[in-house]
């Protein structure tokens, strides 16, 4: 089983977990690819190796559509010698500071870069390469994003607008790791608490503390400490990626490793790196076995449109998996079966978003284990061209072998020919590799 700990000691942003990735192993020629029009030039999406507190790091690169800004911070500094933003060296939007990831004042579509609301975002990522799921997974994400900060403010989704991580680069953050994950196919993400910094921001609001209050809220359910350093440790991208990603939190759990990542910040402490570290390993036949919560209710009386979003929802908020079931319920009405399958750490959080945002007024649990065959994913090489395979092991020996359909699909449209056929194809290149 592949196990993926993301180790937050100097705590998260975006591009410190996207570059902590690459750093173990995802190629970059591949995000590049995954971005498709989000990133026009492939250049403008590089990574440079830096050094940390005597430990070597990547440092992605975005040119971004921000202006550094300097103004008065608390234990932050506002001056950036990169485009990039990241969690302990930001570089702002003209009119924006530091943790204020949204603009929540009244106003129509904004002029400036970096202003952007959720169907905005939503449409600059269905310019990505990343599959029809994965571009789903991603616009949940921004959708949580902005939910978290509509609480915060006091004000409906529909008002807000997009700030901070509606730039590009932020958005290249979001969708970048979303592949990279994906890429990876970790059995299990495991994190670490997070070090979430001290001190305060001014914002346009006033002087908040660390961390902002929307950070705040993506943390809800994630063990947390302030440490020594003064000043923000966790960004609002940060803290949704890990919150949405990882099943646990703890130590790092007991496996062989096979590949470390470090991604970097954009300050140097004199004391920690300031990288976040990736840790990408196996665990043996007797850890497979894990536990998961069975969350479960059944609805008769809601619109079924709300029902797709609610999948989303979950997904973005950390469930395993989660599916619909057709019932029959009282009154011979037809209902929905809801079961969704989570870490038990997240039951807390998936049970108020069942309640949040259907019309359940009752919802059980149940404890039990899971196993899991260890994944991996192997491109094969067809007459028609590549395919990727998923692959399923058990104690070291291959029990199933599928092609991507999406890769299958797109070889029968371009070449013409039955999908049964390049499937066909597909297997028996695979059985020959």
């Amino acid at each position: 089983m592949t196990t993926l700990y993301l180790d937050c000691f100097s705590g998260a942003s975006g591009d410190m977990v996207l570059g902590a990735l690459i750093d173990a192993g995802v190629p970059l020629e591949d995000v590049r690819h995954a971005l498709g029009r989000l990133a026009v030039d492939p250049a403008a999406v590089w990574t440079e190796r830096v050094v940390r507190t005597g430990i070597r790091a990547t440092k992605l690169q975005v040119v971004g559509e921000r202006v550094p800004q300097s103004g008065p911070a608390t234990g932050l500094s506002h001056a950036h010698p990169h485009p990039h933003s990241d969690a302990q060296g930001h570089a702002h939007t003209v009119g924006a500071e530091v943790g204020t990831p949204l603009d929540v004042s009244p106003r129509g579509p904004q002029a400036e870069h970096g202003h952007r609301t959720l169907p905005e975002i939503d449409a600059l990522i269905d310019g990505s390469a990343l599959r029809p799921e994965s571009r789903d997974r991603a616009k949940a994400l921004f959708a949580r994003l902005a939910a978290a900060e509509s609480e915060v403010h006091g004000i409906p989704m529909e008002s807000v607008h997009l700030h901070e991580v509606g730039a590009l680069d932020s958005i290249i953050d979001i969708v970048g790791a979303v592949f990279a994950f994906e890429a990876i196919g970790a059995d299990e993400i495991v994190a670490s608490p997070l070090n979430v910094g001290s001190g305060t921001v001014r914002t346009a609001h006033g002087l908040y503390p660390v961390p902002a209050p929307a950070t705040m809220r993506l943390l809800a359910g994630v063990p947390i400490y302030a440490g020594t350093q003064v000043a923000e440790m966790v960004t609002p991208t940060g803290a949704l990626l890990v919150s949405s990603y990882a099943q646990s939190y703890g130590p790092m759990p007991a496996m062989t490793v096979r590949a470390t990542g470090y991604g970097a910040g954009g300050r140097e402490f004199p004391e920690t790196p300031n990288v976040l570290r990736a840790v990408i390993g196996t665990r043996g036949a007797g850890a497979h076995a894990h536990a998961v919560s069975v969350i479960e209710c059944e609805i008769d009386d809601l619109n079924p449109q709300i029902l797709g979003a609610v999948m989303d929802q979950v997904l973005a908020a950390g469930a395993l998996d989660v599916f619909y079931t057709a019932v029959q319920m009282k009154k011979n009405r037809p209902g929905t079966l809801v079961t969704i399958v989570a870490p038990p750490d997240r039951r807390e959080t998936l049970t108020a978003l069942l309640f949040r945002e259907t019309t359940t007024i009752g919802v059980r649990h149940r404890d039990m284990a899971r196993e899991c065959l260890a994944r991996e994913y192997r491109t094969v090489q067809t007459p028609l061209g590549a395919v990727r395979f998923k692959i399923a092991s058990r104690a070291g020996t291959i029990v199933n072998a599928a092609p991507e359909f999406d890769d299958v699909l797109a070889l029968a449209t371009a070449h013409g020919r039955p999908l049964k056929d390049v499937q066909a194809l597909a297997m028996k290149a695979f059985l020959e590799s």
